[in-house]
């Protein structure tokens, strides 16, 4: 921080590359923006042109770390298109896949990314110096999830196994039992981590959240259930757009979201956990409990809490899947592609990840639309840092912008992921 300015060049420990600008004057915020510059990477326009079929595959390649949101939303998207409802154990391997992937993702930003604000590290490197046991533990934990991912989808990064309908080869019941003792090995330590995590302090930063995810009527979300809010929203996935605006600002990359005649909303854990609590699993809710973590936390800050309860949940889940699994006798539901326009809405793990698309009668994709979590949170990170800053301003200069690039971490945002098409308008005179 420099006189009335708090200027980050480069935000450390995030996906991407973006910055913080907050202009202070007289003591009062006066500006702030969460300056988000990497080019944008148009993946819109990949796909026009390209067969309904190469959608999983090619959005995949948005992300490095959630893959399998942007495989899911799509297929998702392209089976509401056809007409088509993927279920049963076809249904049940793509759960247990997204929970691969919400199980790595969590640990990579609560252990290696996030943590370190909390114990007053620089990195990771340095806080495994003295907590060598966690990062250990944590490493294996997100080694966990990778393995989930590489059997269910090929590989970790950008699975190749995922198709529109299913999966191009699904697994022997005798490939999925190995995982079981380690799941319920991973459960024990988790929970002992979790104890870890409830002993941080956390800054003061409440705010009254529109939260929004996902929910379905008997299951924590992951690919299914309508768009809900904490302030009543309650839509099925096809209106989306008819509800939510993005537009653009000049100080960012990527699209701002926000709720028709209501503005900012928060997607993400914190969203899921205070919207979807009476889903989750057992165990979940018992860790939950135990460390004094419940619905209705509007703190930020504790967003790593509602991510370490979603491991849990993961885990579970998992275990309940692999237990009752059956290979099913074919891996994916055939299907023709007619002229359609098809949108599909999953639960990516920094929140709801939509996608829209239209298709003609050959399958040839004529128009897509993504909107990434991080988009979608960018009015609210920038509401934290105005509040944060404002009520901390007598912070000492260091601590401040300290705890101003954490607020923006609590989002865990895969800057990454947000930037895509831009509408450009040149005007020739």
């Amino acid at each position: 921080m420099k006189g009335n300015r708090i200027k980050v060049d480069y935000l450390a420990r995030v996906e991407g590359e973006g910055g913080i600008n907050i202009r202070i004057k007289n003591k009062k915020v006066s500006d702030v923006q969460l300056k988000i510059f990497e080019p944008p990477r148009f993946f819109e326009p990949f796909l026009r042109g390209r067969q309904y079929s190469e959608a999983p595959d090619i959005t995949a390649r948005i992300c490095g770390i959630c893959p399998v949101a942007y495989q899911m939303s799509s297929c998702h998207a392209m089976e509401n298109a056809f007409g088509i409802k993927v279920a049963g154990q076809l249904r049940e391997l793509r759960r247990l896949l997204y929970c691969g992937e919400w199980i790595e993702s969590h640990i990579l930003h609560m252990f290696m990314l996030h943590a370190p604000d909390f114990l007053g590290y620089q990195d990771v490197i340095q806080m495994s110096k003295d907590h060598p046991e966690t990062v250990k533990k944590a490493l294996e934990l997100k080694k966990l999830g990778n393995d989930i991912m590489i059997l269910l989808g090929g590989r970790e990064i950008h699975p190749i196994n995922v198709r529109v309908g299913g999966f191009y080869k699904v697994p022997e019941k005798e490939e999925l039992l190995p995982f079981l003792e380690r799941l319920k090995r991973a459960f024990d330590e988790m929970t002992g981590m979790m104890k870890l995590l409830s002993t941080f302090e956390f800054p003061q930063l409440e705010r009254d959240y529109e939260f929004v995810s996902l929910k379905h009527p008997h299951e924590y979300p992951l690919c299914e259930g309508r768009i809900v809010s904490s302030k009543g929203l309650d839509i099925p996935v096809q209106e989306y757009e008819k509800h939510f605006i993005e537009e653009h600002i000049k100080h960012s990359t990527s699209l701002h979201s926000y709720i028709k005649e209501r503005g900012e909303y928060l997607v993400g854990p914190l969203a899921r956990f205070n919207n979807c609590y009476d889903e989750l699993s057992p165990g979940a809710k018992d860790i939950a409990d135990k460390i004094g973590f419940r619905p209705g936390c509007k703190n930020q800050f504790k967003s790593i809490l509602a991510r370490g309860v979603e491991v849990m949940f993961a885990i579970e889940e998992s275990i309940r899947i692999i237990e009752s699994y059956e290979k099913p006798e074919k891996s994916y539901l055939e299907m023709k592609p007619v002229e359609a326009v098809g949108m599909g809405c999953t639960e990516a793990p920094r929140g709801i990840l939509y996608h829209r698309y239209k298709i003609d009668s050959g399958g040839l994709i004529k128009e897509a639309k993504i909107v990434p979590p991080t988009s979608q949170n960018q009015k609210s990170i920038e509401s934290d840092l105005r509040e944060f800053a404002q009520s901390n301003i007598d912070l000492p200069d260091d601590k401040l912008q300290w705890q101003c690039e954490q607020t923006v971490r609590n989002y865990d945002p895969c800057i990454s992921c947000s930037v895509h098409a831009l509408k450009v308008i040149v005007e020739c005179e």
